[in-house]
Order: C-alpha cells, then structure tokens, then sequence
C-alpha cells in the first residue's frame, strides 16, 4: 500500500507542480505524519523531493526532474505503446515516431495487433485531415468556423470553441461551445463538411457534466424484433438492453430520445420491428408511415 502511495504522490506533483501536506493526507485518506514520513522515503530513495514553508509554500518536485521509465511496469508500458499504437493508423497523426522511440526507450516491440480508423468507407482523406484539424484545435484552444447539416436538414454556419472530440455509438462527435447560441453543443464529425481553424483565441472551460447525463432524463423505450433481425439489433443496441425470448424474438428496453432522429432510425426497420412502448411512439412512426405513403401511393 505504501509502496502504491508513493507513486502516486509522485505522479500527483508532477501533474500539478506542487501541494500541500493536508491535501495529500485528504486525497490518500492518511494522516499528515504519514505523508511526511513517505517524503523523507521518497527522499531516501533519491526523487528530488522537497518542502517550502511560508504562505506559498508546499512540496514540490525539482523542475528538472523526469519519471524514469523503470518506474512504470512492463503492463504500463504496454498499455502505454498499446494507446498510441491506435492511434497511429489516423492518417497524420504523428504517432509513429513517437511510438518508435518510447518503444526503443522501453525495450519492448508493440506487436501489432490494434487498427483504428476514423474515416468512414471510401472517405478516408478527408475524414482523417477533419479529426485531425479539430484536434489541434481542441489543444491549442482556437475557434473553428464550421458548415454543419443540422438534424433540421438546414446547413448553416457555426464558431464554435471546441472543447473535446467524443466517440459514441459508431460515431465521432465534437463538444464545443457555439459562439452564436451562447451555449454548449454537440456536432456529429459525419455532418461537418467543411471548417477552417480560426486565428482567435478562448479560454477553457469544462463541459457539464450534466449534459452528458441528460440521457437519465429519456423515457424508455421498448421495441419486440423478430430474430432474423438479430444481427442488426446486436449492431445497434447494448447487449444488456436485450432479452431473447423463448421463441427467438429480441426485447430492447432503452432510454432514447423521442424526436425526429429516432422515428427515422426506426423506420429503417420496415415492418421488422414493433414498438411496445411508448404508446406515443406508436402513434408517431405511424404518421410518418402514412406521410410516406401518401407520398407515393401514386408514383
């Protein structure tokens, strides 16, 4: 336990320069004389560790110093090498030469057994170029002008101060604060079509949790597929969202949004899917089926 404390106490300096003994105690749920006593351990083992006293005081790490590397395990040094290894297939990404070295610096092949991709079927270029710019964007904190195709169907054009870039669902998303609504938005890569860094500058802020959440607040769904659908239903929905039945059809009970986007995904269906509740979805999907109709019962 000791030995695990240390390490993260080191860890913990050099992700935030310094802190105090009653932060430390607080964080690892020890006393202060135990923190003070892992110091002078730490010290003994020759980490360049030190303490100030005074109002600005604390403890802190020599600047110059670097975790050596036989302080990680031959596990987090290939999880580490495995971690960029994925990362490696985005078509400029930089990785390589960064996995070269940490390789020859940790005396291990990363055998290659991972591919990630980013780009879609036949749109490889251009995917890769766009998660690329946006995560440039994302680190050195510049606005992104944007032209995105909105679930309304309207494209329009949007700055945005991208916070992060989301993997979700088969999809890669960017959490961004848009300039123009004054709030935070969430904009599927797949619907940028064109955007361009922006020399203007913005500070960071955190993006609430609290959207991330508001999956809480959905009402649930429940759907009955037949079990020729089984190979789709498996695509789409979380396997512990589903119950097999005896005869070999497939409940999904989820929690999903009840707007434009899911009555459109369910008609994707056809007729191999039943809506068990809402009633309301019910009704919906079957307007939308009889708009479809009424569409084209006369071409």
């Amino acid at each position: 336990m000791q030995e695990s404390r240390l390490f993260k106490i080191v860890y913990h300096l050099l992700d935030r320069g310094q802190a105090t003994a009653p932060e430390l105690a607080e964080k690892f749920e020890v006393s202060v004389r135990t923190i003070y006593r892992d110091i002078d351990a730490l010290s003994g083992a020759g980490i360049p560790i030190y303490t100030e006293t005074g109002r600005n005081g604390g403890i802190h790490l020599l600047n110059e110093f670097v975790l050596d590397k036989a302080m990680l395990s031959e596990e987090e040094k290939q999880e580490i090498l495995t971690a960029l290894q994925s990362m490696n297939t985005a078509q400029d990404m930089g990785g390589s030469q960064t996995l070269q070295k940490l390789s020859a610096v940790f005396h291990l092949d990363s055998e290659n057994w991972l591919e990630v991709d980013f780009s879609r079927w036949g749109n490889k270029g251009f995917d890769n170029k766009k998660f690329e710019l946006l995560k440039s964007a994302v680190i050195h904190r510049k606005s992104v002008k944007i032209h995105y195709a909105g679930s309304s169907g309207a494209a329009g054009e949007r700055i945005v101060q991208p916070c992060k870039l989301a993997y979700k669902s088969k999809a890669w998303y960017l959490k961004a604060f848009c300039t123009e609504k004054q709030d935070w938005r969430v904009f599927k890569l797949s619907r940028i079509f064109d955007l361009e860094i922006l020399d203007e500058s913005f500070e960071h802020r955190e993006y609430p949790k609290s959207i991330d959440s508001a999956e809480g607040e959905y009402n649930q769904i429940t759907l009955r597929f037949p079990k020729e659908m089984a190979y789709r239903v498996y695509d789409e929905f979380d396997e512990n969202d589903i119950q097999r039945k005896e005869s070999g059809d497939l409940i999904v009970s989820a929690k999903m949004p009840e707007d434009a986007w899911l009555t459109g995904f369910l008609l994707s269906f056809g007729t191999q899917v039943e809506i068990l509740s809402p009633v309301s979805l019910r009704h919906a999907l079957a307007e939308q089926a009889r708009l479809i109709y009424e569409k084209y019962k006369e071409a």
